[in-house]
C-alpha cells in the first residue's frame, strides 16, 4: 500500500507543478487568471488512507494590474465583469483580455480572431440602441455626412458712444454706412460652408438693426433689431415689423450653395450688451453644422463606448462594448487562448453595460496584467519540489524494507 500511496503523492505533486509552471508561464499574459490546484486524501474500508488525488483546480478572478498602454483599442476591465466574445459559428465565450484589433473587415476582435460584441450605434446622429441583442462590433470607414446648421450665437458688446453713421442708406461695401462687423461660419446641407456676415448700424440710442448677409453666395439673409434699456441689457428683438420684448434669437434664411437645399437658422444674441466700452467687440461664435468627414481615429472609452474622430474635427459614437457576470466565475471552464466558455455551475450570463451592476469598470488605453505573483509562484515551486523529494523517499524506504524480507535466510 505504501508505494500506491506515496505513486498518488508523486503524481500530486506533480500536477501541482503543472499549475505552478503554467502561472509562470502565463505571467505576462494580459487577463490571465493564476490558478492553485486543491488535494483530497482517498480512503477504501481502511483507517489508513490510499494517498491523495487532485480534487479540483481553483482559478483566482482577483484583479490583476492596470498597465497604461495609450493604445486607443486596448482596454482594461476591473472588477467581476468579462468581456463577451464570439467565434465563427456564433459560439459565445468570455474573456479578460482586452487587446483589441481590427481584422480585414474591420470587425473588432481579440487577438485569437474572436468578434467583440455590443451594442451598435444607429441613426442621425448615431445612438446606442441598447435594448437590442449583442453583436459582433466593427468600425465602418464610412463618411461622416455633413449637417447643415440649425443654430448660432453671436454675443456682441456694441460701445455706446458710437454716433449714428452718416454715409446715407446700409450698403456693405461702404464702411461709412455702419458701425461694425462680425462673421458666423455656417454650413448648408451638403457641407458647403458660408461666411455669415453681420452688420451693425446705429439707428438712434439704445437701438440698432443688424444686417445678415452671406458673402459666399451674396444673398441678404434677413434684417433684424436690437433694442437696449438704459442699462445696456438687451431689452427687446424686432424682425419683420414685430417687436418681441425680451426675444434674444432672430431667424435667418440661407441659400444653398452647388445644389444644396436651402434652409433657416435661428440666431442667439442672448448676453449681447450696449456698453461704453471705447470700442464693439464681439465673444466666439458658435454653430450646429459642419462640413462632412473621414474617420482619421478611434478609441474605447471607459464606458465602453466606442467614439470615431473625423477629419472635420467632430466625433461620433460607432457602438459600444457590453460585458458579461457570473454568479459563479469559478464554475466557468477555461478554453485556452485566454477565454473562457459558461457551465452550469457558472450559471448563465447576464449582460449589461461597465460601471452599472456588478458588470466591473473599464479603464481606457490600458491593460489588466497576469494576476500571477511570482514571488508567490516560486515559493509554492519549492514546496511541491520537496513534497515530490519526501514522497519518492516513501518508495525507496519500502524498497528496502522488501529488499530486507526478500533476503531473510
Amino acid at each position: 500500500m505504501s508505494f500506491s500511496q506515496a505513486v498518488s503523492g508523486l503524481g500530486a505533486a506533480s500536477s501541482n507543478l503543472d499549475v505552478i509552471g503554467n502561472n509562470i508561464a502565463n505571467s505576462a499574459t494580459a487577463g490571465f487568471k493564476s490558478s492553485t490546484i486543491a488535494f483530497a486524501d482517498m480512503f477504501a474500508g481502511s483507517n489508513v488512507g490510499m494517498g491523495t488525488k487532485v480534487a479540483a483546480v481553483i482559478q483566482n478572478f482577483n484583479d490583476g494590474t492596470t498597465t497604461t498602454t495609450s493604445r486607443g483599442l486596448d482596454v482594461a476591465l476591473s472588477g467581476n465583469g468579462f468581456f463577451r466574445m464570439t467565434d465563427a459559428s456564433g459560439a459565445v465565450f468570455y474573456s479578460r483580455n482586452g487587446q483589441f484589433t481590427l481584422d480585414e473587415k474591420r470587425n473588432l476582435v481579440n487577438t485569437q480572431g474572436l468578434n467583440v460584441t455590443g451594442y451598435p450605434a444607429s441613426g442621425t446622429p448615431p445612438t446606442i440602441q441598447s435594448g437590442a441583442n449583442p453583436v459582433a462590433l466593427s468600425i465602418p470607414t464610412t463618411q461622416m455626412s455633413a449637417r447643415a446648421t440649425t443654430t448660432a450665437t453671436m454675443v456682441s458688446n456694441l460701445n455706446s458712444t458710437d454716433a449714428v453713421p452718416t454715409g446715407g442708406a446700409f450698403t456693405p461695401t461702404n464702411v461709412d454706412t455702419y458701425n461694425a462687423k462680425s462673421t458666423v461660419t455656417v454650413y448648408d446641407s451638403q457641407g458647403n460652408d458660408h461666411a455669415l456676415d453681420l452688420y451693425y448700424v446705429k439707428t438712434s440710442n439704445n437701438n440698432w438693426t443688424v444686417h445678415a448677409i452671406d458673402s459666399t453666395t451674396g444673398q441678404a439673409a434677413g434684417d433684424f433689431g436690437l433694442t437696449f434699456d438704459t442699462s445696456g441689457n438687451l431689452q427687446s428683438m424686432t424682425q419683420s415689423g414685430t417687436t418681441t420684448p425680451g426675444q434674444t434669437a432672430a431667424t435667418l434664411n440661407l441659400t444653398g450653395a452647388n445644389g444644396a437645399a436651402n434652409s433657416t437658422i435661428t440666431l442667439s444674441v442672448l448676453g449681447s450688451l450696449q456698453q461704453n466700452t471705447g470700442k464693439t467687440n464681439f465673444g466666439n461664435p458658435t454653430q450646429d453644422g459642419y462640413a462632412p468627414g473621414n474617420l482619421t481615429s478611434y478609441t474605447i472609452n471607459n464606458d465602453g463606448t466606442i467614439t470615431g474622430t473625423y477629419s472635420n474635427q467632430k466625433t461620433q459614437l460607432l457602438g459600444q462594448i457590453v460585458l458579461s457576470s457570473f454568479s459563479n466565475p469559478e464554475g466557468l471552464k477555461s478554453e485556452g487562448d485566454n477565454v473562457w466558455s459558461a457551465t452550469n455551475s457558472s450559471g448563465q450570463a447576464a449582460v449589461g453595460l461597465a460601471g452599472t451592476g456588478t458588470y466591473g469598470n473599464l479603464t481606457s488605453g490600458a491593460l489588466e496584467a497576469s494576476n500571477v505573483d511570482l514571488s508567490k509562484e516560486l515559493v509554492n515551486m519549492i514546496v511541491a519540489q520537496r513534497n515530490y523529494q519526501a514522497n519518492s523517499q516513501t518508495i525507496k524506504t519500502q524498497d528496502q524494507i522488501l529488499n530486507t524480507l526478500v533476503n531473510l535466510r
